[in-house]
This record gives structure tokens, sequence and C-alpha cells, in this order.
């Protein structure tokens, strides 16, 4: 049994942590989590995670050499970073740089792409008002004009180096065309710095093997 356990599934958040382990080159046993089922809330989960969320992860070889269990993905990033040492710089000005776009996922990116795919996807057939889509349309197509500026002129998020703050955010880009369906409504392909960047960090040997663990690349076919 490798030191960390994996809890998971194929979704945005879900698929990063399979991602950082395999560029990390860390050992690690995946389980999945069906949140369809609700196994998000079984007692053995709520255990790791009192939110009943995924990802999860328990490293059995933690800090003092005992077991901790960590929520949020955002946490979990950091915490495999600093243990590993990788994907997060050593330059105290480029460390502050990642954590403020890992932040930015985790504040912004997350929560109204999330909203706007739910109210595009799901909400039509409980909501007849325009305005709930309409409003995340906005908030949506705002964050990947900021995405847009700010990878104008990098490779990847934080300069030219890959780091967990690209981890943190790709593959929700990826989700509102491959799962919500929503390419031309808002115009993704006009944002083309952030689908060049989309296309680079997908196109990596350990993306596609994290993306594998969780089948995350077959859903919404």
């Amino acid at each position: 049994m490798s030191n960390i356990q994996l809890y998971s599934l194929g979704s945005p958040n879900g698929i990063k942590i399979s991602i950082a382990l395999e560029e990390m080159g860390m050992s690690y046993d995946a389980h999945s989590v069906d949140i369809l089922k609700g196994e998000q809330f079984s007692e053995d989960f709520l255990k790791i995670n009192p939110n009943g969320k995924i990802p999860a992860i328990i490293d059995t070889d933690g800090p003092c050499g005992q077991a901790i269990p960590i929520m949020e993905s955002g946490a979990i990033l950091i915490y495999l970073a600093e243990k590993s040492g990788k994907l997060i710089p050593q330059n105290p000005t480029a460390r502050c740089e990642v954590m403020q776009w890992l932040f930015f996922q985790a504040s912004a990116v997350g929560p109204m792409f999330g909203a706007f795919g739910h109210f595009h996807t799901y909400g039509k057939a409980n909501c007849d008002h325009p305005y709930p889509e309409a409003r995340f349309e906005t908030e949506t197509k705002r964050l990947l004009t900021i995405l847009d500026e700010r990878l104008q002129d990098r490779t990847y998020i934080v300069a030219d180096e890959y780091s967990i703050a690209d981890i943190a955010i790709f593959p929700w880009v990826m989700w509102l065309d491959m799962f919500y369906k929503a390419s031309e409504q808002l115009e993704l392909e006009s944002f083309t710095h952030v689908m060049s960047w989309v296309k680079r960090c997908s196109a990596r040997p350990a993306t596609i093997r994290g993306f594998d663990v969780y089948g995350f690349n077959e859903i919404g076919k």
C-alpha cells in the first residue's frame, strides 16, 4: 500500500490531484468516490473530509511520521508540492504568485464556472428566468479574459514554470467544453492564449496519466 491514498473522481477538482501526483512522481493508490450514489456522505469518507466533498487524501507518512487526512483540492496541492519539493517555485516572489493564482481558482474560477455550468446544463428544467445563466456567463467570460491577458506572454500561469496553479485551473476550462458543452456560447476559441495553454497542459505525459486514473477524457463523450 502506498503512503498516499487518494479519494476522488473525474471532475475538474477531482482530477487535479492525480495529475499533480503523476507530475511529482509520487506513489499513490486511487479510490473512486461515486457522488451519484452518495458515497461522499458515507461515515468512512466523512472521517476524511467532514464536508463530504472530493478530492481528499490520507498521507500515512504525514508530519512527524503520523497519518494525516487532507481535504480541499488547493490545500492538497500545496501540501503535496511542499512535501515533494515540486510544482512550486523556491523563489519567494514566484511562490507568492503561484499562491495568488491558486486562490484565484478557489475563490473565482471554480465557483463561477461551476455556477454557470449548473444553470447552463441543469437549471433550465427548474428555472425559466434567463438571469442566473446570463449572470454567470458574464462572469465566466470575465475570468477567461483575465486568464487570456495573463497568458499572452507566458507559457504557464507563472512565467515559464509549470506549477500547481496551472493544474488547479486548466481542467475547469476543459470542463466548460467537454461536459457543459458551452464552447460556442462562451466563444472559447476567442480566448486564444487560454486555449493554447490548455493544449500545452493537457498534452503533458503526466497529465494524460492523471486523466486516465479516473477516465477524465472520456467524460461527456
